[in-house]
């Protein structure tokens, strides 16, 4: 990364990102969101390898942590409406386990 400008643009990418994400969580638009999801990474990805290298003045901080605490709260109400779901996916889960290990002690073959 070349300076502030660059890094900051580099977070607000993610910031929208983010907030797409949140918008398709809201709508169950798991498709979508998996699709951002992928973008998400990259981005984060490129970023991760430059960051510290950019000093910051205190306005700069200020600025680099507002948008940061956007991503957190746009990640946080994706977790919101994914946690649910993955609850209930993960006991439907456990449910078909528990019905197959017992056809299997029973001798009995699944339709």
């Amino acid at each position: 990364m070349k300076g502030f400008d660059e890094l900051i643009e580099h977070y607000e990418a993610i910031a929208t990102v983010t907030q797409h994400m949140r918008e398709a969580a809201g709508k169950e638009d798991w498709e979508q969101l998996l699709s951002m999801q992928d973008e998400y990474n990259r981005l984060v990805d490129m970023l991760a390898a430059s960051d510290a290298d950019v000093p910051l003045d205190e306005h700069q901080r200020a600025r680099k942590h507002d948008v940061i605490r956007r991503i957190l709260d746009n990640d946080a109400r994706i977790r919101d409406r994914i946690d649910p779901r993955l609850a209930r996916l993960s006991a439907l889960l456990a449910s078909g386990r528990q019905t197959r290990a017992l056809q299997g002690a029973y001798g009995v073959r699944p339709d």
